[in-house]
């Protein structure tokens, strides 16, 4: 592990800052400024939830039209669209005057943020790894959980200091002055595989051909993995986005929550390193049967009760599903279809993914404002959690058959 570094160190290096500085985009750290700007614009839980949903949902629609620029033009000219975007979002999250901009603020800090840096980070990744690329993406990945643990809690001191607006400002002037020139450089020059005997045939989809984002829109088994692809998502972000009404029903601390991220993070980064290595050894298909399994339990474990030591159980599993899913979604796609128009292709899921980031706060805190508390609901997205595994299975041997019948024609 240590030469492929040393061999990959800027590219590996340029995918991290991205994931890393998406952070500014991600719930977890937008939610740490959700009371001030409430109290500033006077919007209640269900106002604020509202514009934080059709903010979220805008974005994804525009994220199949936008991704599509990674495989139309240089990395540099994506990264000098993107990074300075974001941190004009950033500016207008900490300036904002009335409500509407407010609005566009986060539509752009999920667009630029959660949206393209991640998206720019795994597609390139994906596009220049092949034989090694379960390594890649589970190094670069682990971008995500360095900024859950340092940005959200840097954030936290500053806007406790000096306020929100100086929070924001900071983020900006970190993204111009670190993100970009670092990104820049490590994506000056694009990687080209040598000395991987299948690296071209990796690159070819199970068909050994390059899939159009049309045929792959046609293709039945694509919607089918998304049914597995959404969960983590979709379940995640509502777990983070009602950390305030769950430490209210179970009588958290303020300081519980944020250990119980940390234990996540720490279990994310270990199968997210482990996940590579076996993708690498055994192929992103088949890991596909097990990734939803932990992040079932995660759920079953939360509607047993969050008291003491239940927060740690929940985390830790859902740890190891974030691990594996981080690592497999950033090999599925270019194992599967290719890698000539990964950008398009995963433009569709990344938008698709962000969808069910804005579903899944405005769905299930409409279900608890008619008296359907979160554990409950939880039991419901455990079994969808199972139920969905038993598909990732029927998927992983549908490509396997596909593998197996292009060997027997070539």
């Amino acid at each position: 592990m240590l030469a492929f570094v040393k061999n990959n160190f800027r590219w590996l290096l340029g995918g991290f800052v991205l994931t890393f500085f998406s952070s500014f985009g991600q719930t977890y750290f937008i939610a740490a400024s959700v009371g001030d700007w409430q109290q500033q614009f006077g919007l209640s839980h269900g106002e604020f939830g509202r514009l934080y949903m059709l903010a979220t949902l805008a974005s994804a629609a525009t994220l199949p039209f936008l991704g599509r620029i990674v495989d139309l033009t240089t990395e540099l000219r994506v990264l000098l669209l993107v990074i300075p975007s974001l941190a004009a979002a950033a500016l207008l999250a900490a300036f904002a005057t009335n409500v509407l901009v407010l609005g566009v603020a986060i539509y752009l800090l999920r667009l630029f943020g959660q949206g393209m840096m991640t998206h720019t980070a795994l597609t390139t990744t994906g596009r220049w790894f092949s034989a090694s690329r379960g390594r890649a993406v589970s190094l670069v990945v682990l971008g995500h959980q360095g900024g859950e643990v340092t940005l959200l809690y840097s954030f936290a001191v500053l806007v406790a200091a000096e306020g929100y607006r100086t929070g924001w400002l900071t983020a900006a002037v970190l993204l111009i002055l670190v993100a970009l020139p670092l990104a820049c450089w490590a994506y000056a020059t694009p990687r080209t595989p040598v000395g991987q005997a299948d690296e071209e045939q990796h690159d070819l989809g199970v068909q050994q051909r390059q899939w159009t984002r049309k045929e792959v829109l046609a293709d039945p088994l694509f919607y089918l993995l998304l049914t597995g692809v959404l969960a983590p998502a979709f379940i995640g972000t509502t777990i983070f986005y009602h950390q305030d009404y769950l430490a209210t029903l179970f009588s958290w601390s303020p300081a519980h929550f944020p250990r119980g991220i940390q234990v996540m993070a720490i279990t994310t980064i270990v199968c997210a390193l482990v996940s590579g290595w076996l993708i690498d050894k055994l192929g992103a298909y088949r890991v596909l049967p097990v990734f939803l399994l932990p992040l079932g339990l995660s759920c079953i474990a939360l509607t047993l009760g969050g008291q003491g030591a239940g927060l740690f159980l929940v985390m830790f599993l859902l740890g190891i599903s974030y691990g594996i899913s981080s690592t497999l979604f950033g090999a599925l796609w270019p194992e599967t279809y290719g890698g000539e128009h990964l950008g398009a292709i995963r433009s569709v899921t990344v938008s698709a993914a962000v969808l069910s980031t804005a579903a899944g706060p405005g769905l299930t805190g409409t279900l608890i404002d008619i008296g359907i508390d979160l554990p409950q609901q939880m039991r419901f997205l455990g079994g969808y959690c199972f139920i969905v595994a038993v598909f990732m299975l029927f998927a992983s041997r549908v490509l396997a058959a596909r593998k197996q019948a292009m060997r027997s024609m070539t």
